[in-house]
């Protein structure tokens, strides 16, 4: 029996020793490693959390429009064979946006009646009259306020009031329709008649503009440029159309936005082998050109 227990006890030991090796981890080795293993994508959080972020986009200038995206190299290329003028004045920052050889010379086509429209409103004539002339671009009744005004110093007394240095009276006196005006003087006249004009003045032509009627009394659609292209947003115009005596002359301009905020002027001198629908329509494709500049959209 002593043999035997010896033999159980020496087992006995054996056994316990095999108990305590897997019971006791045999190194720190496992959790270090972890710790080690882990501590990169710590350092990562941290790095990233202290790292700055991206600076969030500056918010554009209220009343600023983004006018970089006018490629006014470009409008040139709209009117292919012909010649165009452009501006884009905003009236509440007080700048002109857009601005395309202003000061060229064109025939004005009924861009004239503006000035017939001031001096008849000036000397008495039924409001009525006058906007029966602007808003169909009646020429009958422009021509008999023209004669009975002594037509081109109509052009001379208005350049002078209103500051237009590059507008004339026509060579034929005869001939309203052949007084040259530039992009830039049309501007003024409509600053002049938003910003200087008497209230009555200013409210009989504006409601005339803003009445235009689709059709001008020749029959000719008066629709192309600002109102085409200018969508939902409120206009109000004065169109010129003209040919063919070189060229054939299509000119759109007018007030656009609430509050009549931009004054929009495109002026072009195209080939006399284009029609008044195709030439409207290139006329049209500048003005939707110039939209980025006008930030009531």
């Amino acid at each position: 029996m002593g043999k035997v227990s010896g033999v159980f006890l020496l087992v006995g030991l054996c056994v316990g020793a095999v108990v305590a090796m897997l019971l006791v981890p045999p190194s720190r080795s496992g959790p270090s490693a972890v710790a080690v293993a882990a501590a990169p994508a710590t350092e990562m959080t941290v790095e990233a959390e202290a790292k700055p972020a991206s600076a969030p986009p500056k918010p554009s200038v209220p009343g600023t429009p983004p006018v970089d995206d006018v490629d006014t190299k470009a409008l040139a290329g709209l009117v292919d064979g012909g010649q165009v003028s452009v501006a884009v004045y905003d009236r509440t920052t007080k700048k002109s946006t857009v601005s395309l050889k202003p000061e060229r010379s064109y025939t004005s086509a009924s861009l004239v009646k503006l000035l017939i429209a001031l001096e008849a409103l000036r000397v008495g004539t039924p409001p009525g009259t006058v906007q029966r002339m602007l808003s169909s671009s009646d020429d009958d009744i422009a021509s008999r306020l023209w004669t009975a005004h002594r037509g081109p110093a109509i052009v001379t007394r208005w350049a002078a009031e209103i500051g237009l240095g590059d507008t004339h009276p026509p060579e034929d006196p005869g001939r309203w329709g052949d007084t040259r005006i530039t992009a830039a003087d049309i501007t003024k006249i409509y600053r002049y008649v938003l910003e200087r004009a008497s209230a009555g003045t200013r409210t009989t032509i504006m409601r005339a503009l803003s009445g235009a009627t689709e059709s001008g009394s020749d029959g000719v659609r008066q629709y192309f440029g600002i109102p085409d292209a200018v969508g939902s947003l409120p206009w109000s115009i004065k169109q010129g159309w003209a040919c063919c005596r070189g060229s054939r002359i299509l000119h759109s301009s007018g007030v656009v936005g609430k509050n009549d905020r931009y004054i929009v002027v495109v002026l072009t001198s195209q080939p006399t082998s284009t029609t008044y629908a195709s030439g409207g329509k290139r006329v049209t494709d500048v003005v939707k050109a110039l939209l980025p500049a006008i930030d009531d959209l």
